[in-house]
């Protein structure tokens, strides 16, 4: 059993020949000194890593401090299965607009214009036309144009939708 504020990691592979690996499984601590910098180790064991703390040999890397605790830590045991989602993870989720909905809103609250971008914009910011929402397509030297006329607006790449 694990001593709480540390994980199992999978710190690499060794070959043996050539017909089977052996995994070098590793212990990591989540340590602190007692001037607050927390730090991880990394041990052969509970028994290496004992050694080591009864000897003064781990010492805090920022300030050199052998006082040092293990704090507790979150961990992760990787499985090689699909991952679940924290309930945290599922409210992002749920709350971030996919794409389709992005590209559905632009379609239905901003006039297309297509290639008339840069033209239908000049003649809106010089008040020859009513101020809207507008998308379309432009050229390089068309949108520097724009940023040279004080005309703000931002590109959002579109992929094709499958209908």
């Amino acid at each position: 059993m694990l001593a709480p504020g540390c994980w199992l990691l999978a710190a690499g592979y060794l070959l043996l020949d050539t017909c089977c690996w052996i995994l070098a499984v590793m212990i990591a601590y989540d340590l602190q000194c007692s001037n607050g910098h927390t730090f991880e180790g990394w041990f052969d064991g509970r028994q290496a890593f004992e050694e080591q703390m009864q000897k003064k040999l781990i010492a805090c890397p920022v300030c050199n401090d052998t006082n040092v605790v293990v704090v507790p830590s979150t961990f992760a045991v990787h499985t090689g299965g699909p991952q679940r989602e924290t309930p945290d993870e599922a409210e992002k989720s749920d709350k971030q607009p996919s794409a389709d909905k992005i590209i559905e809103f632009l379609e239905k609250n901003f006039e297309d214009v297509g290639l008339n971008f840069a033209k239908e914009a000049l003649k809106m910011h010089y008040g020859v036309s009513e101020k809207r929402n507008i998308r379309g397509i432009s050229t390089k030297s068309e949108e520097e144009m724009l940023k040279k006329e004080g005309i703000k607006f931002f590109k959002i790449p579109v992929p094709q939708l499958d209908s």
